[in-house]
């Protein structure tokens, strides 16, 4: 084992063009992170760099997480240019359809699992290689995962069953990890405002298939309940933590 006790401040967070991702960035550049903002909107990943405040530098890298390639592509850069990677913030996702199970399509479903399970895991599988021969070794990563990791919405299905699957990554990337000074933990977030969840507060579907609004907090408290996951030596490690409005009926859905 090294006796390194603090990751690099270097950081990935995938999805930072927007929402969670682009809050997260904030925080980290704000913590005196190299943060590199990656994501498939170059546009908005300039906003988010724009937008920041704080000792930290963030660097743009467009990436599609669907692809191989691409993602090879980011970590490669974060390796040459940024020196030790300390941290993947691993957030890029999408909603999937909103429709019952018998109606969802192959390609949609296949879109979604693309996205939020391939691409997290691509994400993830590079970063570990990357930790696994840097020097002084190891890192972090903290995959977003989401309520639904838990309990479901109904006409969620593709999301729902990504989500879970996160869970199941996590595990995995935290054995595997422990012995090579990686650790990696979670967060499942429910009802933060964000443009993704804007329709929540205005009315959403519940179990009982009535639709009702729910409240909605902050998403710089998800900000920083990252950071602060981020911060722990890696000796220690928040394996799975959930950050949700306090009123949100998640307890008794499903």
């Amino acid at each position: 084992m090294t006796t390194t006790t603090h990751a690099p401040k270097t950081a990935v967070v995938t999805g930072a063009g927007s929402g969670i991702g682009r809050a997260v960035a904030h925080a980290l550049l704000r913590d005196g992170y190299h943060v590199v903002l990656a994501g498939r909107n170059e546009a908005h990943l300039h906003d988010t760099a724009a937008d920041a405040t704080g000792p930290g530098a963030a660097t743009v890298v467009p990436v599609d997480v669907r692809d191989a390639a691409s993602v090879g592509a980011l970590f490669d850069q974060a390796r040459h240019h940024l020196g030790p990677l300390g941290l993947l913030f691993n957030n890029a996702g999408v909603t999937g359809p909103a429709q019952p199970v018998e109606e969802v399509s192959e390609q949609d479903w296949t879109a979604t699992v693309d996205t939020n399970l391939t691409g997290a895991f691509l994400c993830a599988q590079a970063a570990y290689r990357l930790m696994l021969r840097q020097r002084p070794r190891g890192g972090r990563i903290i995959n977003n995962g989401s309520v639904s990791a838990q309990v479901p919405r109904p006409h969620t299905v593709a999301y729902t069953a990504t989500k879970h699957a996160i869970t199941g990554l996590t595990k995995a990337l935290a054995l595997e990890g422990r012995r090579h000074d990686i650790a990696c933990g979670q967060i499942d977030i429910g009802n933060a405002h964000t443009p993704m969840t804007r329709t929540i507060a205005a009315g959403t579907r519940q179990a009982d298939d009535t639709r009702a609004a729910e409240p909605t907090f902050d998403a710089e408290e998800v900000a920083r309940t990252v950071v602060h996951m981020a911060g722990l030596p890696l000796q220690a490690n928040i394996p799975f933590i959930t950050i949700m409005a306090t009123a949100m009926p998640l307890f008794g859905r499903g």
